[in-house]
């Protein structure tokens, strides 16, 4: 029950009833609060959104402080303005609620292949949770629509090109917009699947009973001018980046075991030397998970193998034994360690920008302040998804490498040529899926460049800055989209690997994972389409919560 003024609203509608029947999580919108597992959860529907009763006596301050201004006759920009270069274009009282369904139509001019319609839906949830903060001045109705339209399955469609990530994602959101006021088009999710209804906007609002709502003055530039697709979008970024650094650390533990990698490499007084805390972090995860190992090698045996070589009859004499191993098994800490770092970096900015009003103008009601400034600017965005760009790339550099290791039979220390299960020459195992890593790679490596330094002025040079957050966040999206094949068929080969060596010494948390994955995993021997394998695996790796708590496989809950 949320209270405004003296009057008691009630915000509970059908569709909440609905989903209250069913049980669902619920995540209570305060502007403050919201994290990146929540927006992705609210995305696919595992949650459902609440608005706290706190949060909506601000905003219910913010309006009625706003529309006292309005009655003093204060200019207002974007209220009884125009927008941008047209800013000094004086609007009448009469035509304000008219000025935002005509800015709404205008910059609705994206086109492109549409966002994915979780992404949409997680776009409408962090809009609502900045609107809801209290400082955007638009009413309660907007908010409670917002709030159904989300707890309906009701996304927005929204063309992935046309944003630059300055005035916040005015495309973009103008897109969502749409779906407020009843125009453009939509998409319903059908019940509990994963699959998705697209028809007009106007249907579909129909069909959850719901109607178009008739904007008021400020609520069409409170829906558009923020950082709200590029932040969802990164969201869904970082919660696949996580994956990756997870999966990159057992697949570094997997190389360890199949090489018989030697242990101080991953010594914890070795990285207390230099504590990066992701060169730490890695270095403690791995060492967790072949913990009890027998295929490991312990420094002091190399020692004594090579001694046992020695030849005494000349200055030098020459060992096979490996004195240190390859720098994509012995510096996986080192190189991974700025990954680490950059994805915890990305989630940072992605739940600040998540948790802050960026729209223009903020109204502060406490202060009786109406602030026009510039927290729609995307810099911090584009700036953390460029650099997530570049992690990723490098999680991909590493993987790649070790499975080109395994694969070679000049570099894997005894296991078939390309894997294969048969006859060489007349199977090849995994040769032509190796394709698959390096050109992935090499395309991560491409959109390891920079977007966030790439400003073009636009607006008449109102916009004479701007960030291009949106296209950072797409590509950091792509970008980690492409590294699960990469790390997938990594995967795929140390499992095969471990079918023919080591398996039967591997450590507390390797032999856990593996024995999990051994449950769907068949060895590869040319008698069916390599496809079928890397499909099946991506999903199980990075479609479930397998993976998510490695140290469960280690002993520690």
């Amino acid at each position: 029950m949320i209270v405004g003024g003296t009057e008691a609203r009630k915000v509970e509608k059908v569709v909440m009833d609905e989903f209250e029947e069913k049980n669902a999580a619920i995540v209570s919108l305060d502007g403050y609060s919201l994290s990146v597992e929540e927006i992705v959860a609210i995305g696919v529907g595992d949650k459902r959104v609440g608005l706290s009763s706190d949060a909506l006596e601000r905003c219910v301050a913010a309006r009625t402080f706003l529309e006292e201004e309005i009655g003093k006759g204060r200019i207002i920009y974007g209220v009884n303005t125009s927008f941008g270069p047209m800013c000094g274009k004086i609007i009448s009282d009469a035509e304000m609620a008219v000025l935002q369904k005509n800015l709404i139509r205008s910059h609705a001019a994206g086109l492109g292949e549409p966002l994915k319609p979780y992404i949409a839906l997680a776009v409408m949830a962090v809009r609502l949770n900045s609107l809801v903060k209290g400082f955007s001045g638009v009413r309660l109705e907007l908010l409670e629509r917002l709030r159904d339209l989300i707890n309906a399955g009701v996304a927005p469609v929204i063309p992935e090109c046309g944003s630059v990530g300055a005035s916040g994602d005015l495309v973009h959101l103008a897109h969502m917009a749409l779906l407020v006021i009843g125009e453009g088009d939509a998409y319903l999710r059908q019940g509990s699947s994963r699959e998705w209804k697209r028809a007009s906007a106007a249907a579909i609002l129909d069909e959850v009973g719901l109607s178009p709502l008739d904007l008021d003055f400020k609520e069409g530039i409170g829906l558009m001018n923020g950082t709200s697709a590029m932040t969802a979008i990164g969201a869904f970024a970082v919660f696949g980046a996580r994956k990756l650094v997870n999966l990159a650390c057992v697949n570094a533990a997997f190389a360890m075991e199949i090489f018989g990698g030697i242990d101080d490499a991953f010594d914890e007084d070795l990285h207390s030397l230099k504590p990066h805390p992701g060169q730490v972090r890695v270095a403690a995860m791995v060492r967790k998970l072949y913990n009890g190992s027998k295929n490991i090698t312990r420094r002091e045996d190399v020692h004594d193998r090579i001694s046992s070589q020695r030849d005494d009859n000349g200055p030098v004499f020459e060992t096979d034994v490996n004195v240190q191993d390859v720098y994509s098994i012995r510096c996986a800490p080192q190189i991974l360690a700025p990954a680490v770092e950059a994805v915890e970096y990305a989630a940072k900015v992605i739940e600040t920008e998540a948790n802050s009003s960026n729209d223009n103008p903020l109204v502060v009601s406490e202060r009786k302040k109406i602030i026009h400034g510039g927290n729609f600017h995307g810099q911090s965005v584009a700036f953390a998804m460029d650099a997530l760009c570049m992690a990723v790339s490098e999680i991909c550099n590493v993987s790649e490498r070790r499975t080109n290791k395994l694969l070679d039979n000049k570099l894997n220390e005894g296991l078939p040529e390309q894997l294969v299960v048969g006859t060489p020459g007349l199977r090849m195992g995994f040769m032509g899926a190796q394709y698959l890593a390096t050109s992935t790679t090499a395309e991560n490596r491409q959109m390891a460049n920079p977007v966030g330094t790439l400003s073009i002025s636009c607006n008449s040079s109102n916009q004479d800055v701007v960030s291009m957050g949106t296209i950072a966040a797409r590509k950091a999206f792509k970008s980690i989209s492409n590294a699960k094949h990469v790390l997938t068929l990594e995967t795929l080969a140390e499992l095969q690997s471990l079918y023919f060596r080591n398996a039967d010494g591997l450590g507390v948390g390797t032999s856990g994972i593996y024995e999990r994955l051994s449950k769907e995993f068949k060895p590869y021997d040319d008698q069916r389409i390599f496809h079928e394998d890397l499909v099946k695996f991506r999903k199980i790796l990075f479609s479930s919560q397998l993976l998510d708590n490695l140290d469960e496989y280690c002993g520690n809950p």
